[in-house]
């Protein structure tokens, strides 16, 4: 990973940067969500390729740039009805150019991508780099999935050739993330500073503002975390993923009320699981259950929704069932997870699964297969010092469960007091 600093580095004076697709930073989060002019703009541009379908119904090229824009739409706006389309359009693509079709491949790979569907996008990924060696988006799809397929050597390769390519916002987003997983903290900001001296535009400058606020909270610097929000929401008024961020301060600074709005907002207008997870969670230790049982509801009718469209967000559902009274439910989800990709996060949700179910040797296997890149994360060490303590280790037990606290005291209204808790219970009976 040494040579690939070095090369980012120096490669940052040349930058030039281009139009970027806001893949899922982490494999769960959302896209930010547009401005209604970004949103206009992307209805505009599909009208503009479904006329120009209409003249010329046989251009491949049109039909790839359609379902991309699709995949846009839902990406950004949380409307998975859009990745049916995408595909559609797609697959028409390949149907009139099957072969050296870069755009479509490209397409499905991210299309795959967002539909959380990873090792199809793996797979579509090599088909367009067949086509498109030299291509810095297609790196990006595979940077993406292998990342989350848990494949880091192959990762790394694919990220260092996208930097090589385009040392944009794109790649150096993406090396921030690469980064934070494996512990390294400050060349993550550092990526990211440098993705936002080179964003051109707004909604690439909110993007970086808004991960540097992830950072900074994911850190427990709420100070810094708010001044990152603060900035994305200066340059972009109604951004989702700003008002999320500082509704999140909000909560963990104590003002319910502000938060609880803060959230309301959010979850109206991008209704994904992960938000409303944490909008029901909030609702909860805000002493509102009856609202909370609402979210619920409702995100297991986005699961629904979800699945119709073939996407899926198991892993939140999985910390749904896991925390909320279904653990059979909760390891049944994780299974099917781990069947499909291997990451540090599937990882996780099988070592929390299995805990919740009593199997508390088992799920250690897997809290240090989640361990396994050195990321500092707060919930991996608190679901590992919970496994410890149920395992009877308690010494270990109380290690974990202080770097939760140490790395972010703020990480989870329902676990950080629970952590606190048994932090506690440990070291009176040391």
């Amino acid at each position: 990973m040494k040579r690939q600093y070095w090369l980012w580095s120096a490669a940052v004076v040349a930058v030039a940067v281009t139009a970027v697709s806001f893949a899922a930073r982490s494999g769960g989060a959302p896209a930010p969500a547009p401005e209604p002019n970004r949103a206009n703009a992307l209805q505009t541009r599909t009208v503009a390729l479904q006329d120009k379908l209409h003249a010329r119904p046989g251009d491949a090229g049109t039909w790839a740039e359609l379902g991309a824009t699709y995949t846009e739409l839902a990406r950004a706006g949380a409307d998975p009805s859009y990745y049916a389309k995408a595909q559609g359009a797609l697959e028409e693509s390949l149907r009139i150019e099957p072969d050296d079709n870069g755009d479509a491949m490209l397409g499905q790979g991210a299309l795959a991508n967002a539909r959380h569907d990873f090792g199809a996008a793996r797979d579509w990924g090599v088909k367009a780099q067949a086509v498109r060696p030299d291509s810095a988006e297609v790196q990006g799809v595979l940077v993406d999935a292998y990342t989350q397929l848990g494949d880091d050597a192959a990762a790394t390769t694919a990220l260092q050739r996208m930097l090589d390519l385009r040392p944009g916002v794109a790649s150096f987003t993406r090396a921030s993330y690469h980064f934070e997983l494996h512990g390294r903290d400050d060349e993550a900001k550092q990526a990211l500073d440098r993705a936002l001296t080179a964003a051109s535009s707004a909604d690439e400058q909110v993007f970086c503002h808004y991960y540097l606020g992830e950072l900074a909270f994911n850190r427990g610097d709420l100070t810094e975390a708010a001044h990152q929000y603060d900035q994305g929401l200066g340059l972009s008024p109604h951004d989702v993923t700003s008002l999320q961020g500082k509704a999140k301060v909000a909560a963990a600074l104590g003002r319910l009320d502000e938060a609880v709005d803060g959230y309301r907002q959010v979850v109206s207008r991008v209704p994904v699981p992960q938000y409303l997870l944490e909008y029901a969670e909030l609702l909860d230790q805000a002493g509102r259950p009856a609202e909370a049982a609402a979210q619920y509801a409702i995100l297991a009718e986005q699961k629904k929704l979800l699945a119709a469209q073939g996407a899926n967000d198991d892993l939140t559902l999985t910390t749904v069932a896991a925390d909320h009274g279904d653990p059979a439910e909760a390891l049944r989800l994780a299974e099917e997870e781990w069947g499909r990709r291997q990451s540090v996060l599937a990882a996780d949700a099988m070592a929390w699964a299995l805990q919740v179910n009593g199997r508390h040797a088992e799920a250690l296997e897997f809290s240090d297969k989640a361990a396994a890149l050195g990321w500092r994360n707060a919930t991996f060490s608190f679901h590992r010092g919970m496994i410890l303590a149920s395992l009877g280790r308690g010494p270990e037990a109380v290690s974990a469960l202080t770097e939760a606290l140490s790395v972010n005291p703020y990480f989870s209204p329902l676990h950080a007091p629970a952590a606190r808790t048994k932090l506690a219970e440990l070291e009176t009976t040391r």
